[in-house]
Order: C-alpha cells, then structure tokens, then sequence
C-alpha cells in the first residue's frame, strides 16, 4: 500500500525493492570437544544442572559443570546480574553481545564450525538441496513500470545468483541490462537495495549494499548511456528512498549518518530530509526537514508527481504517523525556507497520502481500523474539511491503493484472501476486478493519468502470473506467468479455525498432499510472525515443495499483530498484549494436533526475525509441544533488544524495558530468561548472519550458550551464514544450502525419540 515504511522492520527473510518500484518477487523461501580455540577459555563444555529453576543463570559464584549429553564448543559462564524494578535480571552470557572481540569470534567459529559438520552429514540434505535447486534457479520476472518512455523491470536468470533490472525504450524495444549485482564483485557480497527511476526515465537512483546489510551507498545511472555518476554518490543511504522532481534534476532523500561514533540504535534519530542535485557534492545538499531527535522514529520523504507538494511523514513505529507538507510553489521565507504545514497530527492512527490534480487523498485507519480513504482539499486541510469518499467495510481490510488512469485501484483482504475493486476518484464503485481464485494481488501499478496499468496475482498453488489491463475498458491479457518444475494440482490448501486462549478465533492455512491421510504421522511445519501489521496472504513458495513431496504438511497461522482484519488485530499483539501473539501460536500447533494432521512429535515451529522471537518464546513456554524449531536471525532478550541494531525503531511495538509496565510484559516472555536448566526443549537450529545491522546477531549466540548449557532434549546449534545480512546472503546457492539444512535438520530430528 501507500505507506512509507522503508525501515528496518522485522520481516521476513526476502529483500523487497523500494518505491516506487514495487517488484513482484516470488519468494523462494521465507532463512567431542576438539580443543579449545584461540581466545577460547578451557573450561569445559556447560550442560544442564539439577538445580532449581531459575532465569537467567545459575546463583552467583556456583559452578554447575555436569557432562554435555552434545560436545558442545566451550562456552564461558559469567555471573552478570541487574537489578532492575525490583527484580534481578541474571545474563550470563552478557559478554556474547560483544561480536567484535576476540574472544567471540573464535567462539563464533566454533559454533558454526560445530553446527555445519553436523548438518553436512544429515541424510537427506544433498537431495533436498538438489530439489531445491531445481526450483529456485527458474527464470523470473516482475511487474513492468513506465517512467516517460522507458520500461523498467527486474529479472532474474535461471543460471544467475540476483535479480538484475532490465529497461527498455517503449514497449516494442530491445531490453538491455540497467544493474546487474551479479557483476558487482567476486564473492556475490554486493547487493542491490531501493531502486527509483526519475519520471522521465532518464536516470535511476540506486543502493549498493554491502553483505546484504541495511547499510547502503546511493548511486545514479544514466540509463541511455548505462554511465554511473562519480559525483553522485550519497553515503549513508540506509533509508534512503529517492523521491524524483518532475525534470528529474534531482531528488529529496532521507539522510542517516554512518559516524561510529554515534551508537547504531540512535542513528534514525538522526535522520534528515535533503536535497540533492545532480551533478553536485553531496556534502552540500540542502537540509529541507531537520533531524528529529528521536530514535524510535522514521522521517520520510515523498514528492507529489507534478514536483508541487512535499510531504514529510514521521512514523512513531506501526501504530502512529504524523504528516507534514511543504507547498514548492508557494514564496520561500527569508533564507530561502519554506513552512512545513501540518496535514496531521498526533493521531493515533497511521496515514498515507498521494496528491494528485489538486487533491490530496489520504489511507487512513484513523477512526476506521480496517482503512478508509479521504480526499482533502489543499487549501482546507483541517480534518472537519476531509470528504469521505471510500468509507470503511467492516468485513475486509483496505491493505492497498493506487491511483491509476485516473481511477481508484483498492485491494482489500477479507479473510486474509484479496478482492480487487476500481472505483472512480469519488469512491464510486467501477467495477469488481476477478482474480483466478483464492490468492493475494496488490493494487494496480501504473501512471495516474494513462490507462496501461499491471497487477500480479499468486496463491499457495498457483504461481505468480502478471495481468496487463484496460483500466477504461477492463480488458486483461496474461503478461507473465512463472513456470516451474512442480505439479502443484497434487496439492491442497485448507483454511481453519480455531480458538486460542482467551477465545478469539485465529484462522490458518494449511498445504498438503491431496492423498494425505490424516493420521497424525505427518512431519509438520508451523510458520508464524505475528507482529508488525504484517499478514501472512497466501503466495506461491517453491520452497514449500521438497517439504511437501516428502508427505508433509506446510502450515502458516495468521497470528495476531499482522493486519489480516486491520488495526485492532495488529494491536491485540503488540506492547504488553504481545503474550497473545504466543498463545495463538500454540493454539495453532494444538489445533494441528487435534485435525490429525500431526502429533508433537512430528511438529516443527518455524520463524524468522520478529517470527524468531515468536518461535523462541513459544518453545520456552511449551517445550512438549514441538519436536523441532527453526529460529532465524531472531530477537530473544527482550530487556536489552532496544540497545542494539535497529532496537530503538521497534519499541512502539514491543515496549522498553525502561519503563516499569513494559518491561514487566517483556520480562514474562523473553526467550533467553525462561531457558530453565534440567528441561527437555526440542531440537534447535539457530540461524544467524554475521552481518545483520538490524537484529543484531547477539540473540542468537546468547539464547544458543543458554539452550547448550540448560537443556536435556534436542540438539542446539548455531549456523552463521556469512557475509549475510538479515535479509539473507542475496545468493540463490546460499539460500539452497540454508534451506537444504533446515529441513534435512528437521526432518532427521523428528526420526529420533527426544
């Protein structure tokens, strides 16, 4: 939709391509003791006590050395404790967070070394990967975009590692390579980041980013010429988002400095809104929006199509948005400066706008949890002036919006599953537009006033296809469909319901073999995030299959704290009702159980990121209920998660620490403090990236020492994907192997009696 986002929220583990390209991707996949090491203490491996449960660590000054039942690398056991509210907070593992000594690098070694050897050796994995293979190096496109008279696409190659972006000259050209990442060095550590071409398609604003990191450089290409500018190069471009003028002879962008000297939580409080020309020192460029000071928000920037209206929006995290704009045709103040006016402000609800012939038309889920939109008059922008023109339904989500052809494209979820309608600039209904079948579409993209627009289509069984359509006329023709090596007719998507703990009704797609047989025997995957207005819609993974074809079933639970049914679902699983997101999950795993399509035993949690933090707390809290969990690049201390990576931008959804009330709630769930030694927690595979600036990968090292030293069940290991950012390594080969570990991981642990 129109939001801004373009920080680092906790997503999922596939990179997506800022505004205004909105790339269709289909996601490939959703992540004895040899002797000490160098910097390595002696100390033998820790393994579970018989001591009373505790969190945190054992009581200070013991020592509670028992043999491992795994030969674990050693692991030094500290007794850091702090008090904090009136409660002692142990850390034993406090020195882990620490990622650039010596001490941790070697441990770091240790741990991948341990956990690669054994995952090299697991039976199925060299198929598993063969097959996977086979589906992710397809051939694969995204929706076209029309900047003047170029075309501009992303494509990727059966054979390459990255997408590439193509651009051609009208729609009957010859397409010629724009970026290529693939060629961007050696090792494939180099990746590409927001892409934005100009309005006449002249040139193209691009990131570079290093090791699939958040961090990124910004660059211009001139697209007739394929020259990069040596002057236009603009550090600090992690949340950069180019935002064009009309003659294309520059951009406004968001600033973020890159000083070590200031702390990675508390750079996006540094944040600015500036100016650059082309062809000129980006030292110079001119501060249009100040920083505003504030850690825990996002300052973006965005300009009307017809280079009129500026409009700065701060984002206080998922919830809030405050809206300011400038008017570039208005006379500039002394000093050449220009009053922001306040659109709106302090809200509790989020806003998008998109201007367009005088108007300004603004998604909100102010007063309306599902999302109604408004069109404003510039001259009369006190909200008693806004005119309703698409009011709210109660029975669907307005998750996405356009203007295209001079009509309204509205996307609305009702039951997690998409309904497209065009309506005219009034709200008036158009016409419905049909999609294949039960599946997800975003809004029609194209230009505002041309009647060429695309749309793209997927479902957990239908590959994505690409629509072209007649806004005018409705006529539609298949642009592009994905071909791949599967016969997804012999599979079957269900839609549950169940209850979770205190009675709501939480809906669950589950994918499966139709000749499966429900008996409880079928190795299961449960995939949940749950957090961040982020919904879990159904899409075509070819990573599901290997899965799949080995009799399994593939299960995603849409938790509360997504969007699935608006704003107060999100609510109902954040902050201090976050517990509910974790009862959900449970639920979901019990309800699984109870159809028959699995038992514990047999039961695999999966998530990444926020959906890490849901795996880790759900294991903690009901370690009889899952065989297996798969945790990638996760939050898992949740009393010091704001001090570090992006922490400080996801406090409005989970809630500091800092504060009393909050850091009750946080205490009561964070993974690594509920680890209770002498409990016999299922198998873990902690999946880490040596590179993520965003959830900095101190939480999977100090939740892996703590699971290695306390638990009886399952094995614990700790794979470090290197030169890997929390996106991933951005290398098909990459995510082929991680996969490939993961289930072959899964599936041989659930073969053995815990």
């Amino acid at each position: 939709m129109h939001r801004t986002r373009v920080a680092s929220f906790l997503g999922s583990a596939t990179s997506l391509l800022s505004a205004p390209i909105a790339v269709a991707l289909f996601a490939s996949a959703c992540a004895g003791n040899e002797g000490a090491q160098p910097g390595t203490p002696t100390t033998p491996a820790v393994a579970a006590s018989a001591s009373p449960a505790r969190e945190g660590g054992p009581p200070s000054g013991t020592s509670l050395l028992m043999p491992a039942a795994f030969a674990y690398p050693a692991t030094r056991l500290d007794a850091q404790k702090d008090a904090m509210f009136g409660t002692e907070v142990r850390d034993p593992y406090r020195w882990l967070e620490d990622g650039k000594s010596d001490e941790v690098k070697a441990w770091m070694k240790a741990e991948d070394d341990f956990a690669r050897a054994r995952l090299a050796a697991l039976p199925e994995r060299d198929a598993i990967a063969a097959r996977l293979k086979e589906l992710f190096y397809i051939e694969a496109q995204s929706t076209p975009h029309h900047f003047g008279h170029r075309y501009f696409w992303a494509h990727r190659d059966p054979q390459a590692e990255k997408w590439v972006i193509f651009s051609k000259e009208g729609k009957k050209g010859e397409p010629k390579v724009l970026l290529d990442p693939n060629a961007w060095s050696a090792d494939g550590s180099s990746s590409l980041g927001t892409w934005s071409p100009s309005w006449d398609g002249k040139r193209v604003a691009y990131s570079v980013k290093v090791n699939n990191s958040d961090e990124a450089t910004l660059f211009v290409i001139d697209v007739a010429t394929g020259k990069k500018s040596a002057v236009d190069v603009i550090e600090g471009a992690k949340y950069a988002r180019p935002t064009w003028t009309p003659s294309g002879d520059g951009f406004y962008y968001t600033w973020l400095p890159s000083d070590p000297k200031i702390p990675v939580a508390e750079r996006p409080g540094y944040s600015e809104i500036r100016f650059h020309k082309l062809g000129t020192d980006p030292k110079t460029d001119a501060v249009v929006h100040e920083k505003l000071g504030d850690a825990k928000s996002f300052l973006v920037a965005n300009l009307s199509r017809d280079g009129r209206w500026l409009f700065a929006t701060i984002e206080h995290g998922w919830s809030k948005s405050d809206i300011f704009v400038q008017d570039l045709r208005s006379t500039p103040a002394a000093g050449g400066t220009r009053k922001w006016l306040p659109l709106t402000t302090g809200r509790d609800a989020m806003f998008d706008v998109v201007a367009h012939k005088g108007s300004f038309y603004v998604h909100t889920n102010d007063g309306a949890p599902t999302w109604r939109i408004f069109r404003v008059d510039p001259a009369h922008m006190e909200q008693t002036q806004w005119k309703e023109i698409v009011s709210e339904r109660k029975d669907a989500t307005l998750h996405d919006f356009s203007i295209v052809g001079g009509k309204l494209s509205l996307a609305y979820m009702k039951d997690v599953v998409t309904e497209l309608e065009l309506r005219d600039l009034d709200g008036k209904l158009v016409r419905h537009v049909n999609l294949p079948g039960l599946g997800s579409a975003g809004a029609f993209s194209g230009e505002p006033d041309e009647d060429e627009a695309y749309y793209s289509y997927d479902s957990f069984t239908e590959p994505l296809t690409i629509f072209e359509t007649s806004v005018a006329s409705g006529k539609t023709t298949e642009w592009y469909k994905l071909k791949v090596p599967v016969d997804a007719s012999k599979y079957v998507v269900e839609q549950l319901r169940f209850a979770s703990k205190d009675g709501t009704q939480v809906p669950m797609f589950v994918i499966h073999g139709k000749d499966m047989t429900k008996d409880g025997t079928a190795p299961t995957i449960l995939y949940g995030y749950g957090g961040f207005q982020s919904a879990q819609t159904p899409g075509f993974r070819t990573s599901f299959f290997p899965w799949l074809e080995r009799g399994g079933v593939y299960a995603i639970a849409n938790l509360r704290g997504g969007n699935e049914y608006g704003e107060e679902w999100h609510r109902q699983g954040m902050g201090r009702k976050k517990q509910n997101v974790f009862d959900d999950f449970v639920a979901a795993g019990e309800a699984l159980i109870k159809a028959g399509y699995t038992k514990a035993s047999s039961l695999v949690a999966r998530g990444g990121s926020n959906g890490g933090l849901l795996v880790g707390a759900a294991m903690t809290q009901r370690p009889d209920l899952f065989r297996v969990v798969l945790c990638g690049v996760p939050l898992l201390d949740m009393v010091r998660y704001h001090l570090f990576g992006s922490g400080k931008t996801w406090v409005s959804e989970y809630g500091s620490s800092e504060d009393a009330d909050d850091f009750k709630a946080l205490y009561a769930y964070s993974p690594y403090h509920h680890v209770k030694p002498g409990t016999k927690y299922p198998s873990v595979l902690l999946l880490s990236a040596d590179s993520d600036d965003r959830v900095d990968p101190l939480h999977a090292r100090k939740f892996a020492a703590e699971l290695q030293r306390s638990s009886t069940g399952g094995v614990v290991l700790l794979r470090i994907e290197k030169n890997s950012g929390h996106g991933g390594a951005d290398l098909v080969k990459a995510s082929v192997v991680k996969l490939a570990d993961e289930y072959a991981f899964a599936l041989s642990e659930i073969a053995k009696p815990l």
